[in-house]
């Protein structure tokens, strides 16, 4: 049997479509094989999003030419889309694909064989319309299942190359999000992450149909489904009909990721955020009353060009005055091709790496004082691996719907994937310990309504 190995870099998306892709091969007769062994055909899905995702990028795929020189070496993701002629030049690399076409890639292989002519399936995507169906019925990870529901973003925002790696926005449609819904709880699987390039902006291509009501579907349609989470969510996309379902809602996670980027209007608005700080606010003060204390993670750039220190600390008073539960900090990195990488006032990186160390420290003590509210408190936990990968220590790791990271004992394995109660005895952060309590039985299956 030929065998496939694949590696994949950068975000959910990408680790999404790394399986759609596996699907493809496993159903033409191939064994997948680990990226470090022999294998006929190696899969590198890239990233682009800094400079450094295309640097790691080149780096694999010489490790994968490496390994078998022989082998079919195929490149797809974002930096093969945006740099296609330089991911060719590559000595080694026989296919290039983008973030389209992913379904032509064994066609390619096949054609690649035949002729022995490295082949460049890269399509403009800027003219691509339509959503890419890529199915994945069930993941190498048997715990938290990713549904991919959108492709693409209209935004633009300076410092982002994204829209020309992936395009603008294009919905799923929504019966295929839910038969694919319906196949992942019947997998086994009792989270589902909704995820996309721009996930929130789901149905804004379409006439009569939108976020909101995708999430009101989900919960009514799909049998069976005990948590859903929505990988990131924008500000503006947290419409009054998207608080009332947030409101409503039996299966939400208590948890959003909303990106903020800056808490400075001005750094904001050089960034072409489409919105401002007291609006963000707003949004948060009225999600909390619907879905009172969930965890609001956030993604923080610092460093923007231009930014001051003045600009700086108004980020950090807006963080620490909202209570956010966790920060993803990045430094901001000059990423050529977006406006940003041009403008004058670059950040010294010293100044930077001090500024992303504050924020730091202050996420830490954030997300310990979110976590001390849950002491004593029992939550619902789906356990998804042993602690350190080892069985002996009897430790079982997971997450709760307010994405709290919780450790606690269990004497056997076949707890991993199911939804069990916990009580929160130690608190802090990244880890909270736990005592098992019980597991959650399966509900009798309402009908629909």
């Amino acid at each position: 049997m030929p065998s496939v190995a694949f590696h994949t870099l950068g975000c959910k998306v990408n680790h999404y479509e790394t399986e759609a892709i596996w699907q493809l091969f496993k159903k033409s007769g191939y064994d997948r094989a680990e990226f470090e062994k022999h294998a006929d055909v190696y899969v590198i899905n890239t990233c682009t999003v800094t400079n450094t995702g295309d640097q790691k990028s080149r780096q694999i795929i010489r490790r994968a030419i490496r390994n078998n020189p022989d082998a079919v070496i195929c490149v797809t993701g974002c930096y093969a889309q945006t740099s296609p002629a330089e991911v060719m030049s590559i000595p080694g690399v026989d296919i290039v694909v983008g973030t389209q076409d992913r379904n032509r890639l064994l066609g390619f292989v096949d054609q690649y064989r035949k002729e022995r002519e490295p082949i460049n399936g890269v399509s403009d995507i800027m003219k691509a319309k339509v959503y890419e169906e890529l199915d994945v019925p069930e993941f190498t990870d048997r715990t938290r299942a990713s549904l991919k529901i959108q492709e693409g973003c209209n935004n633009f925002c300076t410092f982002c190359i994204i829209p020309w790696a992936r395009g603008l926005l294009r919905s799923r449609e929504p019966e295929n999000v839910i038969c694919q819904a319906q196949q992942l709880v019947d997998a086994g699987y009792k989270e589902i992450v909704l995820t996309g390039i721009h996930t929130a902006g789901y149905g804004e291509d379409m006439e009569n149909y939108n976020f909101a009501q995708l999430l009101r579907d989900l919960e009514e349609k799909v049998h069976g489904l005990k948590r859903l989470r929505i990988s990131s969510i924008e500000a503006s996309q947290i419409t009054d009909e998207v608080i009332e379902v947030v409101n409503r809602s039996k299966i939400l996670a208590r948890h959003l990721h909303i990106p903020l980027q800056a808490g400075s209007d001005r750094v904001l608005e050089r960034m072409h955020r489409k919105y401002k700080t007291a609006f963000f606010a707003e949004k948060i003060a009225r999600l909390r009353e619907a879905l009172p204390d969930f965890a609001l993670t956030s993604d923080v750039i610092v460093g923007f060009p231009g930014e001051t220190e003045e600009e700086f600390q108004e980020t950090y008073d807006f963080i620490q005055d909202l209570h956010f539960s966790e920060l993803h900090v990045f430094p901001y990195s000059q990423r050529t091709g977006t406006p940003a990488a041009n403008m004058s006032d670059q950040v010294p990186e010293e100044v930077k790496h001090d500024r992303v160390n504050r924020l730091i420290e202050l996420s830490s003590k954030l997300s310990a004082e979110y976590a001390a509210k849950y002491k004593d408190h029992v939550l619902e936990v789906i356990p998804e691996e042993p602690l350190n990968h080892r069985e002996p220590d009897g430790y079982f790791v997971g997450f709760t719907d307010n994405y709290l990271k919780v450790k606690f004992q269990y004497p056997s394995n076949d707890i991993v994937g199911k939804l069990v109660r916990v009580k929160l005895v130690e608190t802090g952060y990244p880890m909270n310990e736990g005592a098992f309590v019980r597991v959650v039985e399966n509900p009798q299956m309402t009908t629909a309504h």
